[in-house]
Protein backbone atom coordinates (compact mmCIF):
# COMPACT_ATOMS: atom_id res chain seq x y z
CA UNK A 1 0.00 0.00 0.00
CA UNK A 2 1.24 3.22 -1.20
CA UNK A 3 0.99 6.43 0.91
CA UNK A 4 -0.80 9.10 -1.06
CA UNK A 5 2.08 11.46 -1.63
CA UNK A 6 -0.48 14.58 -1.61
CA UNK A 7 -2.01 14.24 1.49
CA UNK A 8 -0.01 11.11 3.55
CA UNK A 9 -3.74 9.37 3.47
CA UNK A 10 -3.88 5.69 3.12
CA UNK A 11 -6.94 4.11 5.27
CA UNK A 12 -9.59 6.73 3.86
CA UNK A 13 -7.78 6.02 0.31
CA UNK A 14 -8.37 1.84 0.77
CA UNK A 15 -11.69 2.15 1.99
CA UNK A 16 -12.89 4.24 -1.10
CA UNK A 17 -11.07 1.68 -3.24
CA UNK A 18 -13.05 -1.15 -1.47
CA UNK A 19 -11.11 -2.71 0.93
CA UNK A 20 -12.60 -3.07 4.45
CA UNK A 21 -11.92 -0.87 7.07
CA UNK A 22 -10.25 -4.10 9.21
CA UNK A 23 -7.91 -4.62 6.42
CA UNK A 24 -7.17 -0.98 5.97
CA UNK A 25 -6.45 -0.71 9.50
CA UNK A 26 -3.63 -3.80 9.33
CA UNK A 27 -2.21 -2.09 5.90
CA UNK A 28 -1.57 1.52 7.97
CA UNK A 29 0.27 -1.12 10.95
CA UNK A 30 1.50 -2.63 7.96
CA UNK A 31 4.78 -0.18 7.51
CA UNK A 32 7.65 -0.64 9.96
CA UNK A 33 8.19 3.07 10.07
CA UNK A 34 4.58 3.39 11.18
CA UNK A 35 5.07 1.29 14.03
CA UNK A 36 7.96 2.85 14.90
CA UNK A 37 5.91 6.03 15.50
CA UNK A 38 3.48 4.27 17.02
CA UNK A 39 6.49 2.72 19.76
CA UNK A 40 7.62 6.15 20.54
CA UNK A 41 4.33 8.01 20.84
CA UNK A 42 3.28 5.13 23.17
CA UNK A 43 5.82 6.72 25.63
CA UNK A 44 3.97 9.88 25.37
CA UNK A 45 3.63 12.38 23.21
CA UNK A 46 5.91 14.52 20.48
CA UNK A 47 6.90 16.78 17.91
CA UNK A 48 7.95 16.14 14.32
CA UNK A 49 11.41 17.31 14.95
CA UNK A 50 11.57 14.96 18.05
CA UNK A 51 10.56 12.04 15.97
CA UNK A 52 12.42 12.91 12.72
CA UNK A 53 15.92 12.93 14.92
CA UNK A 54 15.00 9.39 16.69
CA UNK A 55 13.76 8.00 13.91
CA UNK A 56 16.57 9.52 11.40
CA UNK A 57 14.02 10.31 8.98
CA UNK A 58 13.56 12.99 6.66
CA UNK A 59 10.65 15.45 7.81
CA UNK A 60 8.37 15.10 4.62
CA UNK A 61 8.37 10.86 5.28
CA UNK A 62 7.46 11.68 8.93
CA UNK A 63 4.38 14.26 8.74
CA UNK A 64 3.39 11.71 5.33
CA UNK A 65 3.71 8.51 7.97
CA UNK A 66 1.76 10.79 10.74
CA UNK A 67 -0.88 11.66 8.23
CA UNK A 68 -1.68 8.33 7.25
CA UNK A 69 -2.14 7.68 10.84
CA UNK A 70 -3.94 10.67 11.98
CA UNK A 71 -6.30 9.02 8.94
CA UNK A 72 -7.26 6.03 10.74
CA UNK A 73 -7.63 7.45 14.01
CA UNK A 74 -4.90 6.17 15.84
CA UNK A 75 -3.33 8.99 16.34
CA UNK A 76 -4.20 12.98 16.74
CA UNK A 77 -2.07 16.11 17.84
CA UNK A 78 -2.42 19.59 19.82
CA UNK A 79 -1.07 22.80 18.78
CA UNK A 80 1.02 24.80 20.74
CA UNK A 81 2.13 28.06 19.35
CA UNK A 82 3.43 26.88 16.16
CA UNK A 83 4.40 23.54 17.15
CA UNK A 84 2.03 20.14 16.97
CA UNK A 85 2.35 17.86 19.36
CA UNK A 86 1.73 14.03 18.50
CA UNK A 87 0.02 11.24 20.62
CA UNK A 88 -1.60 8.26 20.31
CA UNK A 89 -5.82 8.43 20.63
CA UNK A 90 -6.20 4.99 21.38
CA UNK A 91 -5.09 2.86 24.25
CA UNK A 92 -6.32 -0.30 22.81
CA UNK A 93 -3.62 -0.13 20.24
CA UNK A 94 -1.42 -1.64 23.02
CA UNK A 95 -3.59 -4.49 23.23
CA UNK A 96 -3.53 -5.40 19.50
CA UNK A 97 0.13 -5.36 19.88
CA UNK A 98 0.52 -6.98 22.80
CA UNK A 99 -1.99 -9.61 20.61
CA UNK A 100 0.35 -9.61 18.04
CA UNK A 101 3.42 -10.01 20.40
CA UNK A 102 2.07 -13.05 21.86
CA UNK A 103 1.27 -14.70 18.44
CA UNK A 104 4.73 -14.12 16.78
CA UNK A 105 6.08 -15.50 19.89
CA UNK A 106 4.21 -18.46 19.26
CA UNK A 107 5.08 -18.87 15.88
CA UNK A 108 8.42 -18.13 16.62
CA UNK A 109 8.90 -15.13 15.37
CA UNK A 110 9.29 -13.10 18.78
CA UNK A 111 9.26 -9.47 18.74
CA UNK A 112 8.64 -6.34 20.97
CA UNK A 113 5.82 -4.22 19.49
CA UNK A 114 5.42 -1.74 23.00
CA UNK A 115 8.11 -0.03 24.26
CA UNK A 116 9.14 -1.53 27.67
CA UNK A 117 9.68 0.67 30.74
CA UNK A 118 11.33 3.57 31.15
CA UNK A 119 14.35 3.72 33.05
CA UNK A 120 14.46 6.86 35.45
CA UNK A 121 17.67 7.73 36.63
CA UNK A 122 18.26 10.25 39.93
CA UNK A 123 21.11 12.58 39.58
CA UNK A 124 23.03 13.00 43.23
CA UNK A 125 22.01 15.80 44.82
CA UNK A 126 25.01 17.76 45.34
Amino acid sequence: MAIDPEGGRCVSADIAAGISPAAALFHSLADETRLRIVQRLARGEARVVDLTTQLGLAQSTVSKHLACLRDCGLIDYRAEGRQSFYSLTRPELMDVLAAAEQLLAATGHAVTLRPGPVEVTEEPVS
